[in-house]
């Protein structure tokens, strides 16, 4: 019974968040709240749990992302770049969203792909301004690229993190067996948004010759603060790289960072929190709480066995099945619960082949499905809420099904290409 109350309460939320008949904030926290009112998760999972609670290392991850964003932003940073950008690109609107689809695929590998949009995602509202374009198709663009370049390396995207932990599959591995098959899909994602954006892309000559004639180095506001956050961000970036060896969170790291960039600078406590999408934080807790009680319920660990006793004795087919249907789940559930849920059972799929290539191939089609499904939905995936949030707040609000439309696409081709990859290297030419 409280597996079916916790799918009707959960689908329920999802249809309203789709359809956009509420608010998404006030559907995710309405879920959330009927989850625990009727027992089928309690204060102390949703709050407390790792595998089905609220992942806080995300909320505070984002957190002190945005607050380290929100003091860049004031020296002047994003206007410097938007403009050198706009006027390398020769005010091209494809070549202009070519270049940023690229920067932040690679970016997304290097760093992880949350923390990637919140810095892309400024720049590209203020090219887009200078050169009179809508930003929803750029925006869109570069999270699923993001999304797509950060299934290269194990700190790219939050799902492959859980698959190296329980896996044992080290960072040099993903970049092997992962990131030759992110390179030929960037290539075609690049391809594919010259035909899925073109109506986005109107070439404004007057505009162009406006920014042309610009000097990017008048846009810097405060150099003392540029330097200063430009100190504290690559001390960040170096502390994401080394996390694990650290043994501190990511989040941790954020927050580290954004105290000390408060701290050293003149900037208020006011200024500094003005930027933060406190919508998105919220409407992440409440997301967080209602696909975790599907977990603490049962309803995704059953979906999961079922998959896993379907497919027993059969790698080939294995390989494909869960390719398919972690990309359907990630798109409907939040990628990152799914992954904790589901590498478990992989783990046993995999000892039960005997390992070897094609057993390890599980993982390989686990993190492909997982990182690249997550395209599919508004929800699929950490970077998309973001890019929401940060999209409304600018006055230019991107619905569900805007960007489902296109996401359903590159979805869907990223598995048709994901598939003879898989099958061409772990079987074929084993």
């Amino acid at each position: 019974m409280s597996q079916i109350l916790s799918v009707l309460v959960f689908v329920g939320a999802y249809i309203l968040i789709a359809t956009e008949r509420v608010h998404r904030v006030a559907a995710a926290l309405g879920g959330a709240g009927l989850m625990l009112a009727l027992g089928l998760t309690n204060g102390e999972t949703a709050f407390h749990s790792l595998d089905a609670g609220v992942d806080w290392n995300v909320v505070f991850l984002l957190l002190g992302m945005m607050i380290i964003v929100g003091v860049i932003k004031q020296t002047g940073l994003f206007e410097f770049l938007a403009i050198a950008a706009a006027k390398r690109a020769k005010g091209k609107p494809f070549a202009v969203l070519a270049m940023f689809v690229v920067i932040t695929a690679v970016a997304s590998a290097a760093l992880d792909n949350v923390t990637t949009v919140l810095l892309i995602a400024p720049v590209t509202f203020l090219v887009c301004d200078r050169l009179g374009l809508n930003p929803i198709p750029f925006l869109i663009a570069e999270v699923m690229a993001s999304n797509i370049g950060g299934a290269a390396t194990l700190i790219g995207d939050p799902p492959n993190i859980i698959i190296a932990s329980r896996s044992g599959l080290t960072f040099n591995d993903f970049l092997v067996h992962m990131g030759p098959f992110v390179v030929v899909m960037m290539a075609v994602f690049v391809l594919v948004c010259r035909w899925l954006f073109r109506s986005a892309f109107h070439y404004d000559e007057k505009r162009v010759a406006e920014v042309m004639a610009l000097s990017e180095r008048e846009a810097i506001r405060n150099k003392t603060l540029l330097v200063q956050s430009m100190i504290v961000l690559a001390l960040v970036l170096v502390g994401f790289v080394l996390h694990s060896a650290l043994h501190v969170e990511p989040s941790v790291v954020a927050l580290l960072g954004a105290g000390l960039l408060v701290l050293i600078s003149k900037v208020t406590t006011e200024e500094a929190i003005e930027d933060v999408e406190w919508e998105t934080l919220v409407f992440f807790m409440g997301l967080f709480v209602m696909v975790g009680a599907l977990v603490n319920t049962g309803v995704i660990g059953q979906v999961s066995k079922a998959l896993a006793d379907a497919v027993g004795g059969q790698p080939l087919l294995a390989v494909m099945a869960l390719l398919v249907i972690s990309a359907v789940l990630s798109a409907i559930v939040d990628n990152i619960p799914y992954v904790a849920t589901m590498s478990p059972i992989v783990s046993d799929l995999v000892d039960a082949q005997g390992g070897g290539p094609q057993a390890e191939s599980l993982w390989w089609s686990l993190a492909l499905g997982a990182d690249l499904g997550g395209n599919a939905t508004a929800v699929g995936a950490s970077a998309n809420v973001v890019v929401l949030g940060l999209a409304a707040r600018n006055g230019t609000p991107i619905s569900f099904w805007q960007f489902t439309r296109y996401g359903l696409v590159v979805a869907g081709l990223s598995v048709l290409l994901a598939a003879p990859y898989l099958w061409l290297r772990y079987f074929l030419f084993a």
